[in-house]
């Protein structure tokens, strides 16, 4: 049924050749290109290319470097954990809250732990500034992070640390922190695309009344494959996740803290089609819903994998999600759907901007 359901899709997708002469201009912002269609008296489907004109498409210009091979991961299988925590005023006790969470799914085998975004602060403008922590500088001036860090080394647990308002000099921002199995800081992610929207009579919301954007994409490679990193509306932007996936990542983790008019109409969606696009998993971890707060959670947190299926969800209460992640289905998938090396570089391209300025663009 699989192969029959890729065969209708490829006719679907077929411009009609009915006309020998027929010629198609295809225009992008980059480049010009002129293609023929035409019939051919042959045995073979309509749909197969020939070998000359996939090459034409220059499918491997169509990353800008070249995208990375997919690299074999520390380990093939293993048990996420999604901790849709509830999120009080209270900073200490949803430092604690959050602490006997991540220990709980240790206990029942999760070795990679995905926190929501903003877990140990009210999501609101006003409580940035109070609840925001130096994470640079460690111990006392970032509880939230010391208590990640201490739990990942005596559990033996990759965690990502949701996120929490960072304070850095004079600026703030919302940032997730990714801890080794040895409690060191692996990583830290400042979410690049900030959450300004304004909806009448629905949702306004202006991060950047009192957030600063990030600077550079966070991918990282931890004991349980190579993760790429984004922030809840980070999730928006398929060129971030592209460039993730183009620098090899297996999995893309984004905490995040859709609201009730965002959430039922694009949270799953964007989470499928960041995996599907991609072909690799996606995790995506909420704070639970509290209905009497300022800025309501939508909730849902989901694992999809490399299809674009979901896997395992859940709805708007607290809870604590485990399921297993197989990494060799991702190549298995990009088997059934080799779409990644039918891009058509004559066409377009995607530029990572920072691996383009490194020195030998690695």
């Amino acid at each position: 049924m699989e192969a029959i359901g890729i065969t209708r899709l490829c006719h679907r997708n077929l411009l009609p050749t009915t006309n020998p002469s027929l010629t198609s201009t295809f225009i992008s912002n980059l480049v010009i290109g002129r293609t023929s269609f035409h019939n051919y008296n042959t045995n073979f489907p309509k749909f197969l290319v020939s070998a000359t004109m996939e090459s034409s498409f220059k499918p491997e210009e169509a990353r800008v470097p070249a995208e990375l091979s997919l690299p074999a991961p520390p380990v093939t299988k293993f048990k996420i954990a999604l901790c849709q925590l509830y999120v009080t005023t209270d900073k200490e006790r949803n430092i604690a809250h959050a602490q006997q969470a991540i220990e709980d799914a240790a206990d029942k085998g999760a070795q990679l732990i995905l926190l929501p975004e903003i877990w140990n602060s009210p999501y609101s403008n006003d409580s940035f500034p109070v609840y925001a922590e130096d994470i640079d500088a460690g111990g006392d001036a970032s509880p939230s992070t010391r208590m990640l860090s201490e739990v990942s080394r005596s559990r033996k647990i990759t965690i990502i640390g949701g996120s929490i308002p960072e304070r850095s000099g004079d600026k703030l921002y919302n940032s997730c922190c990714v801890f080794g199995t040895d409690g060191k800081l692996l990583a830290k992610h400042r979410k690049i695309h900030l959450f300004d929207i304004d909806i009448p009579g629905k949702m306004t919301f202006k991060e950047s009344r009192t957030l600063t954007a990030g600077e550079r994409p966070t991918i990282v490679d931890t004991e349980v494959g190579r993760i790429g990193i984004g922030i809840c509306y980070d999730i928006r932007f398929q060129e971030l996740a592209a460039i993730y996936a183009a620098r090899g990542a297996h999995l893309l983790c984004y905490p995040g803290a859709f609201n009730m008019t965002t959430g039922p109409l694009h949270w799953e969606l964007l989470q499928r089609a960041r995996a599907a696009d991609c072909q690799l998993y996606v995790a995506t971890c909420s704070p639970a819903r509290d209905g009497g707060s300022s800025y309501v959670a939508w909730g849902h947190s989901t694992l999809v994998g490399p299809f674009g299926e979901v896997l395992m969800t859940t709805e708007h209460e607290e809870t604590t999600l485990i399921a297993e992640i197989d990494y060799s289905v991702i190549e298995q998938r990009r088997t059934y759907l080799p779409f990644q090396k039918q891009r058509r570089g004559d066409l377009y391209q995607l530029v990572d901007v920072e691996r383009l300025n490194c020195t030998g663009a690695k």
